[in-house]
């Protein structure tokens, strides 16, 4: 089954209403954990090739509406991973510093390095979905806040982004993108979880509860923002979030398929180098 092709977002004729939060593309539990238990041990592989090359990297930015299970698949589909090769940025409130530059200025500090695969826990996209659905906050970038009711506004925004997105693949970083997709009534679900079962309290926020007034306005921001910016070299990827099995068998897939595709290798050494390694594997030998 390709989940690649499944959960893609076309560049054209893209509608978030006709995606099924609780999809599971007809696959059993069962088979979905042996599917990612596999590819689990394929990522690991590929991380440790892709680490060895040193000359590109992968970003992977998950966004979603709260509750949907980001810090789960971080959790789980980086398990297996080399922590040395693997950085997680998680974005909050932008600080007095960060406000004081341009809206991607902290995304482009927290970049994986070469040879290494960077996961963002929200990212630059927060400034055409909370933003967008709540346009005061712009006036804390020094931005009249009337800006947000011309739709140019946030094309540029797009274009800026797409723009970002190209510049960092020619420059060998591969950008894939996930939308955690949730239902209302799940996410109502795990809230109601988060509050009635101690060891989950610290996770409730009183605030996540009241911003379920915006729903209908940042699905809209949603849909906007992947039809706008989902290209052939950044894709987005429309992950059903409501059985987190299969949120969790999807993404890992998807990471396998596109890292499958980079194919890093392992370098090959010089004349040199492997006359010097000879060398130093002959005074071993002798030392023992």
């Amino acid at each position: 089954m390709d989940l690649e092709q499944r959960l893609r977002v076309p560049e054209k004729g893209f509608r978030l209403a006709e995606r099924d939060p609780a999809d599971t593309a007809g696959m059993a539990k069962k088979d979905g954990r042996r599917r990612r238990a596999r590819d689990l041990e394929r990522l690991a592989e590929l991380q440790e090739r892709l680490y060895a090359e040193g000359t590109r990297s992968l970003l992977i930015v998950l966004q979603a509406m709260d509750a949907a299970g980001k810090d789960g698949t971080i959790a789980h589909v980086m398990s297996g991973l080399n922590a040395q090769g693997v950085s997680v940025t998680s974005f909050k409130q932008p600080s007095h510093l960060e406000l004081a530059h341009d809206f991607l200025w902290r995304t482009q500090l927290a970049l994986p390095d070469r040879g290494d695969i960077g996961v963002f826990n929200r990212s630059h996209y927060e400034e055409v979905l909370v933003v967008r659905v709540h346009p005061e906050y712009l006036a804390g970038q020094g931005i009249d806040p009337a800006q947000a009711g011309h739709e140019r506004f946030w094309e540029q925004r797009y274009q800026d982004i797409r723009g970002w997105e190209r510049h960092l693949a020619r420059n060998g970083t591969q950008v894939i993108k996930f939308f955690l997709h949730i239902s209302r009534e799940e996410q109502r679900r795990r809230f109601l979880s988060r509050a009635e079962e101690e060891r989950k309290n610290w996770k409730f926020s009183a605030g996540d509860v009241a911003e379920r007034v915006h729903w209908d306005a940042y699905q809209d921001a949603y849909e906007r923002a992947l039809r706008a910016t989902s290209t052939e070299g950044a894709p987005w990827y429309v992950v059903p979030a409501d059985h987190k099995w299969f949120l969790r068998t999807a993404v890992a897939s998807i990471i396998v398929e596109h890292l499958s595709a980079m194919d890093p290798h392992f370098p090959e050494p010089t004349a040199e180098e492997e006359a010097a390694m000879e060398k130093a594997v002959a005074e071993l030998r002798v030392e023992g």
